[in-house]
């Protein structure tokens, strides 16, 4: 029974999935949680459509017998949804970030991004106390776009949703692995150099990769790289990172099963609230037609 577990899960999602509320809606396209194990599994859906058959991952027997991109997590946490309302039922969910907060990986299995990178200085007292009373860590991960909706506006659609839900449960801190697909760290040795010298976490709450999975990222002397060059090839999804101010963790890890090489983000929630809640303009970007990358 076990081996079948993870496809009849218990669910003991974050958000009492079936009041989720919506959060915001133009036009056909609403941002919202899953609000049933179907939506959840229409998720995972996407999430194989674009991991294992677009890019490079490679299914474990859950995934092939599913035709979904599976794991324990799924069960514990909050999923967000972008949803095409013009869409027949079964297609409409494009987009989807996967969200656990502190408090929930806490009572259960932990966090996803511990089987990559030493998560210790962020459960430790010193940073609980950096957070605030009341404030909690919060990780994303799983985030993908169907091919024909990688438009800014879609984009900014899930993060109006990331921006509410902080705001709902105190994130003080988010952070999750971002990857580069591929898994060659030679090939990305000028873009990792250029996280490591420009945008490493601080000493005193640094992230690291496990030892035993460690990769690094220090591979160029600061003065040999081409800062330009070096930002053209990060991941799409970094740069927006950066954009708002993200840590970079001390190593990078390589994940064969999805063929990518994840390094750490650590992002203060603050300029995400800022930028999405009080100043985004949901209804101008419903239109707009810039290419955006999957997770």
């Amino acid at each position: 029974m076990k081996r079948y577990a993870l496809l009849r899960p218990r669910i003991y999602a974050a958000q009492a999935i079936a009041g989720a509320q919506t959060y915001g809606r133009v036009g056909s396209l609403e941002v919202r949680l899953a609000r049933s194990w179907n939506e959840i599994k229409a998720a995972q859906k996407l999430r194989y459509s674009i991991f294992y058959e677009e890019m490079q991952a490679r299914p474990d027997w859950t995934c092939r017998l599913t035709r979904r991109d599976i794991d324990a997590y799924d069960a514990i946490a909050d999923h967000l949804l972008v949803i095409d309302h013009d869409l027949p039922k079964s297609k409409r969910i494009v987009g989807t970030y996967r969200l656990l907060r502190q408090e929930v990986a806490e009572r259960h299995k932990g966090f996803y991004s511990a089987s990559e990178f030493d998560l210790s200085t962020l459960m430790s007292a010193e940073f609980r106390q950096n957070l605030g009373g009341g404030r909690q860590l919060l990780e994303l991960g799983r985030s993908c776009v169907h091919p024909d909706y990688r438009a800014n506006s879609t984009i900014n659609m899930l993060w109006k949703g990331i921006a509410e839900y902080l705001k709902e449960h105190r994130i003080a801190w988010m952070f999750g692995c971002a990857s580069f697909e591929g898994t060659d760290p030679e090939a990305f040795r000028e873009a990792f150099a250029y996280l490591h010298h420009n945008h490493l976490v601080p000493d005193d709450f640094a992230v690291k990769a496990l030892d035993d999975r460690y990769v690094p990222m220090n591979m160029m002397a600061a003065g040999e790289i081409d800062a330009r060059r070096a930002r053209r090839a990060l991941p799409p999804l970094i740069k927006g990172y950066l954009r708002l101010g993200c840590l970079i963790g001390d190593g990078a890890v390589i994940d064969h099963q999805f063929g990518t090489t994840d390094v750490f983000i650590l992002l203060p929630v603050e300029k995400i609230a800022d930028r999405y809640s009080r100043h985004y303009d949901l209804a101008a970007e419903a239109n707009d037609g810039q290419d955006t990358a999957a997770a």
